[in-house]
This record gives C-alpha cells, structure tokens and sequence, in this order.
C-alpha cells in the first residue's frame, strides 16, 4: 500500500537582512492576520527548503549535533532541519504587524532568508507552556526563555561541521 503524499501551500516567506527579520505573507493570507497583533509572540511553521533532498530526508541519526552532547542522537531528539519532513517550527516575538501590507516584524527568527512559511499561530501559555520540563543533562543549562536566548552563547553549543 503506498504512503499518503500531502500538499502543503507556502502562506509567505522569511525575509532577513543587516540584522532585521520579517515575515512577508502572500497577498489572500493578510487578512488572516486580523487579530493578532493583541498576541506578543507567535510560532511560526516554516518549511526547510535548503535540506530538502533525498538524502536529507533519509537521515535518522545525527553526529554530535551539539557539542556537549552524546555522540550520536536520533533525529528526533534534535531540532535539525536536517529530518525525514523538514518542518522547523520557532516562537518568535511579534514587534510590528502590518495587515494591509502582510508584514510582520520580528527581533529573530530561526530561518533563513527565503524560507516558505507554511503557518502562524499565536503563542498561547495554557497550551504552549510547560511547568514541569525534564531535559538531558547536556542541555539543562541552556536558556529556560526565549528572551534569553539571545545573549546565550549558541555557536558554542551547536556543531555545525
């Protein structure tokens, strides 16, 4: 019996430069947008378009993917584009929201310029929060909040050779 195949639409694109971040979305999907500006952070679906090969997608475990990690882990427990479906998913902060013109305006996002998106939802802590977290010990000292993130020295964290 063949696998089910799926279609998903891109919705906008990341647009990143000289350090600014933004969302740009497709001209039917700005009224979707209604709303949110009375939301402070969002989570953005995104698709992975510079991992998405054959190869890629066959990949189930990763080599020392951070630095003080074991050596070797399953894809699943990393957050690598690099991934059977390569769907990234990273809250964001919502600074500027511009309806009319598809805009939203973030501090960061974790994708790469050109990056379809694929969905936005609002962060909402009854259902994105998590009081009682447990994380491997080579991870417990990373950033608790997003907002720490980024001060937090990542490139010593992550290998990315």
């Amino acid at each position: 019996m063949a696998s089910p195949t799926y279609e998903l639409r891109p919705i906008g694109t990341v647009r990143s430069s000289n350090g600014a971040f933004r969302i740009e979305l497709d001209e039917p999907f700005r009224p979707a947008l209604e709303g949110l500006a009375g939301f402070g952070h969002a989570v953005v679906v995104f698709w992975c378009h510079l991992v998405d090969n054959d190869e890629m997608r066959q990949a189930v475990i990763s080599k020392r993917p951070y630095t003080k990690g074991p050596e070797t882990l399953g894809i699943f427990a990393t957050r690598s584009p690099v991934r059977p479906n390569p769907v990234g998913i990273t809250p964001v902060q919502l600074t500027v929201i511009g309806v009319e013109q598809g805009i939203i305006e973030v501090p960061f996002i974790d994708a790469e310029d050109g990056t379809p998106v694929l969905d936005i939802k609002p962060y909402q802590p009854s259902i994105d929060r998590i009081r009682d977290v447990r994380m491997p010990d080579w991870c417990s000292h990373w950033p608790a909040w997003l907002e720490d993130s980024g001060s937090f020295d990542w490139e010593a964290e992550l290998n990315f050779s």
